[in-house]
């Protein structure tokens, strides 16, 4: 069998980048995306000097052009096995505050765009009766803090959809991953676009001044390592090495110590609420 195909978008840097040069030095075939090439020259050539290929493809573009170049892509290799949506950033904020141009942007680019790269991908792996599509969200989807409203809300958007397609495509040979990264050293909070608070507001002091410091401080000290939660990745969608008894496994891949504290506090949250609305709950049905 010929070496996997994988199709990366948001590849000029941190894990799409990492990812990639992997999955190359593994022998494997990759198809990378950025928005400029010119701006993203130095993870250009990594990629291209490693065997692989780089297309231009911003995240916010109309479905059509989007699909268009996803599958002129395919033809490169005549397929894609592995679709990694990766790409995206975060606004960060008050929610009171966020435009609606933030909220289109952060949606098209979290949401919207790998809709559309698993509408284009679709087609080959159904009638190939194989393939895997992972969707890099971020513990933001399953936890929101205070300033991440609309991230955390894309985030949650990109789960959502994901439990759907898992179970679409499921018996049809593919599978769906949904990774959630913590906080890791990349450059990630450095591309994250902030808006600013207006002076006299009344948020100095809230959760939301407290989050946003909190993050400002941590550039640079996140405690995740981008390439060990690469390797788990990789071997994961590859079925190979310590963590390849997972593949097609599991829907939920939460990468960190962090992130899996911050899931477990969730869930338990969930479940003290059930228990306290229960009989009011169940309350509601029709009597019989």
């Amino acid at each position: 069998m010929s070496a996997p195909v994988w199709f990366i978008t948001g590849t000029s840097h941190g894990f799409g980048l990492l990812l990639s040069l992997q999955a190359l030095h593994a022998g494997q075939k990759v198809i990378g995306t950025v928005r400029n090439k010119q701006h993203s020259l130095d993870a250009v050539q990594s990629i291209e000097q490693a065997g692989g290929n780089v297309i231009e493809l911003d995240m916010t573009e109309p479905r059509d052009s989007i699909i268009e170049k996803v599958r002129t892509a395919e033809k490169i290799y005549g397929r894609i096995d592995f679709l990694i949506n990766n790409a995206g950033y975060s606004t960060l904020g008050p929610i009171e505050f966020f435009t609606e141009d933030d909220a289109s942007h952060q949606f098209r680019t979290n949401v919207f765009g790998p809709l559309f790269t698993i509408q284009a991908v679709l087609p080959g792996m159904r009638a190939r009766r194989l393939g895997t599509i992972v969707n890099i969200s971020s513990v933001a989807g399953q936890d929101a803090l205070a300033s991440c409203g609309l991230y955390a809300g894309s985030k949650f958007g990109l789960e959502g959809l994901s439990e759907a397609l898992a179970k679409e495509v499921g018996s049809l040979g593919i599978s769906v991953l949904i990774v959630e990264p913590g906080a890791f050293r990349t450059n990630f909070w450095k591309a994250s676009v902030l808006r600013n608070v207006p002076a006299g507001e009344g948020y100095e002091g809230t959760p939301v001044d407290t989050v946003l410091n909190k993050f400002r401080g941590s550039a640079g000290k996140q405690p995740g390592d981008p390439e060990k939660a690469v390797d788990i990745i990789f071997q994961v969608v590859t079925g190979q090495g310590a963590a390849g008894h997972l593949k097609g496994q599991i829907l939920r891949l939460p990468l960190g110590e962090d992130a899996v504290s911050r899931i477990e506090k969730k869930v338990q949250s969930v479940k003290i609420d059930i228990e306290l609305y229960r009989k009011l709950a169940t309350s509601t049905d029709f009597s019989n």
